[in-house]
C-alpha cells in the first residue's frame, strides 16, 4: 500500500474508532503513543518511598507499567478511553457529614464497572480489526489487540493524560477541564501507526490545594504525590490487616474508598451524571445506615455484593471497616449492644476493631480530631 494511501485509511481509522467508542457508552476517546520515559522515573521513585505500601504488585512486573509494548509486543499505540460514573444526586457532602450512615465510594455503589468497560473495549478492539481489514490494513501474524480495565500493569492515568483525555490533578487523579475527575478509564493496545492526538490539556489546578487540605488522613506528602499507606481508600480496600489506631478516627464513616479530594474539588462542578443504569445505586448503598450494613450475615454480604465493588474486601474487612465507622458514629444504645453481640462471633482482627469501636462509644462527650470541610 502506497504510504499516501495508509496514512489517510490510519486518519480514517482513528476517526472511527473515537466515534465507535461514543456509540459504546464512552464520553470521550483518546490515541497516543507507548512512550512514558517521565512516567518511568516518577513512579520508580515512588516505589521507592514504598508509598505503594503492601500492594506488591506496583513493583512486580519491572517496567512494564511504563513500557506497553513490553506487555504486548508490537504495540504502537494506546487507546485511551474513559467512562463518566457518577450517579445522580447521592449528596456528598451531606452523607460525609452524617456519622450514622455508612459512606460508600461513589465508584462502588453499582455493579462492578471492570466487566462492563472490559466488555465494551472489547468490542471496541473487535470493530479496530474488521474496520481495518475494510481499510485494506494489514494485521500483523499473530498480534491481537487487547483491552485492559486495571486488568494488567498499565499506567492508565500518564496514557490518558497524553491521550487528552485531561491532566493529573493534585490529588494524582485524571482532571478533565469540562467533566471533572468522577469517571473510569480503560485502554486497548493496538499495532497501528494511528495518528496520534495532539490535545493534551494543560495543569489547570493553579493555586488550589483544595484536595490536599480536605485529606481525613494527609495522604499527600506534597502534590501530585499520593502516600498510598495513608489513602482511606487504600486502608480500607487494599489493605489486608488492621486498620492502624492512628488512621481510625479520620476514617470517620467511609467504610469503603473515600472520595473526599474530589468532592471538594472545583472541576467537578462540571461533572455529568451516569447514563449507565449499571453504575447507580444498588439496594441503597448509598444511603444505609452503619449499624444495619454491620447486622449483615456472611451470606447476605455475599448475596448483596455479587457483581459489585464491595466482593473485593471480603466478609471480614467489610466488618473490620464498618466497626471503625460505628466507632465514630454518636454514641448510642443500639451501636453498643450491636457490637457487643457481634464480638462474641468475631475473627480476632474484626474483634480488635470492636474493641476499639466500644471504647469510642463509651466517650459520649468525645470529638472527631478532624471536621469534614467544604
Amino acid at each position: 500500500m502506497p504510504q499516501a494511501t495508509e496514512n489517510a485509511s490510519l486518519i480514517l481509522l482513528a476517526e472511527r474508532i473515537k466515534a465507535h467508542g461514543r456509540t459504546l457508552g464512552f464520553q470521550q476517546v483518546g490515541i497516543t503513543d507507548i512512550r512514558l520515559h517521565a512516567e518511568e522515573t516518577r513512579l520508580s521513585a515512588w516505589l521507592d518511598k514504598g508509598y505503594h505500601g503492601d500492594m506488591a504488585w506496583m513493583a512486580d512486573h519491572g517496567k512494564m507499567r511504563t513500557r506497553p509494548d513490553e506487555l504486548l509486543p508490537g504495540s504502537l499505540r494506546v487507546i485511551s478511553a474513559r467512562m463518566d460514573y457518577l450517579p445522580g444526586d447521592t449528596k456528598l457532602i451531606a452523607a460525609l457529614k452524617d456519622g450514622e450512615t455508612a459512606y460508600i465510594s461513589r465508584y462502588a455503589l453499582g455493579r462492578d464497572y471492570h466487566k462492563l468497560i472490559r466488555k465494551r473495549l472489547s468490542q471496541l478492539a473487535q470493530f479496530i480489526e474488521i474496520e481495518a481489514e475494510k481499510l485494506g490494513l494489514p494485521l500483523p501474524e499473530g498480534f491481537q489487540h487487547r483491552a485492559f480495565v486495571d486488568s494488567a500493569p498499565v499506567s492508565e492515568k500518564p496514557l490518558a493524560a497524553k491521550a487528552g483525555l485531561g491532566w493529573q490533578g493534585k490529588h494524582t487523579l485524571v482532571l478533565n477541564s469540562e467533566a471533572g475527575s468522577w469517571f473510569f478509564l480503560g485502554e486497548v493496545l493496538t499495532c497501528f501507526a494511528l495518528p496520534i492526538d495532539k490535545s493534551e490539556q494543560i495543569d489547570r489546578c493553579g493555586d488550589c490545594t483544595a484536595c490536599l487540605k480536605v485529606c481525613p488522613t494527609d495522604a499527600f506528602p506534597r502534590p501530585y504525590e499520593l502516600d498510598a499507606r495513608r489513602c482511606i481508600s487504600y486502608l480500607t480496600i487494599e489493605n489486608k490487616g488492621p486498620i492502624p489506631e492512628e488512621f481510625r478516627e479520620p476514617m470517620g464513616n467511609r467504610v469503603f474508598g473515600c472520595d473526599d479530594c474530589q468532592a471538594i474539588c472545583p472541576w467537578n462542578k462540571y461533572a455529568k451524571a451516569t447514563e449507565e443504569l449499571d453504575f447507580l445505586p444498588r439496594h441503597q448503598l448509598d444511603n444505609t445506615k452503619l449499624v444495619e450494613l454491620f447486622q449483615w450475615t456472611e451470606q447476605e454480604f455475599l448475596d448483596r455484593s455479587a457483581g459489585s465493588p464491595l466482593r473485593r474486601v471480603g466478609f471480614e474487612r467489610w466488618q473490620r471497616n464498618l466497626a471503625v465507622g460505628l466507632g465514630n458514629a454518636p454514641s448510642s444504645d443500639e451501636i453498643i449492644n450491636v457490637l457487643q453481640l457481634a464480638l462474641r462471633d468475631a475473627t480476632p482482627m474484626v474483634a480488635e476493631h470492636i474493641e476499639w469501636a466500644l471504647e469510642q462509644q463509651g466517650r459520649p462527650n468525645r470529638r472527631r480530631k478532624r471536621k469534614i470541610k467544604q
